[in-house]
């Protein structure tokens, strides 16, 4: 096993080892696997650009489209994703060429919950940044760029790709810039 490879099992132990109170696991939604977020069936590139969010998805999302995310981590029709692949396309890259995880590695009890900054902190020490992997990260939005900020982690900024106020379109290309300055 490569040094990469054994680095990122190292992540996903310590996700599986991660708790705090008022947050479901990975685990407790019966969505454990060789991963550290779901998302990366799809795009879990090890060394391939990394774009890091707050949270991949809340509980009760999970349970309902439970079938998709099994098979493919994501949900293709949400805001967050269909910019996503824009950006990508834009790049000439697929999901397959990249890196995609969250700051907060639990599962939140609500859709758009907010996560205080200790619990984001708590997290991405404990869990994401042992994915990092010498890879110098993209920060979709302002919660994962301020646990970047907080810890000194050199990264780049971008809009998050659910942010309201800008279009579609202006958001995939702002994302597709960042990925490209990383």
């Amino acid at each position: 096993m490569t040094d990469l490879a054994t680095r990122w099992k190292e992540a996903i132990a310590r996700r599986r080892a991660f708790r705090l109170p008022g947050y479901p696991s990975l685990a407790d939604e019966g969505f454990d696997g060789d991963y550290v977020s779901p998302i990366q069936l799809t795009s879990g590139r090890l060394d391939g650009p990394m774009l890091i969010s707050k949270d991949w998805l809340d509980a009760p999302s999970a349970r309902l489209h439970r079938d998709t995310l099994r098979r493919t981590g994501y949900l293709p029709g949400t805001p967050f994703n269909r910019v996503i692949d824009k950006a990508l396309a834009l790049l000439g890259l697929t999901r397959a060429d990249i890196y995609i995880t969250p700051v907060f590695a639990l599962l939140t009890g609500q859709r758009s919950s907010v996560i205080p900054m200790r619990d984001r902190l708590s997290s991405f020490q404990a869990v994401g940044r042992h994915e990092l992997l010498g890879r110098r990260p993209v920060a979709a939005g302002r919660d994962s760029a301020a646990v970047l900020r907080a810890l000194g982690v050199p990264h780049v900024e971008t809009i998050h790709p659910s942010a309201r106020g800008l279009g579609f379109d202006e958001r995939a290309r702002r994302i597709a810039t960042a990925l490209e300055a990383a």
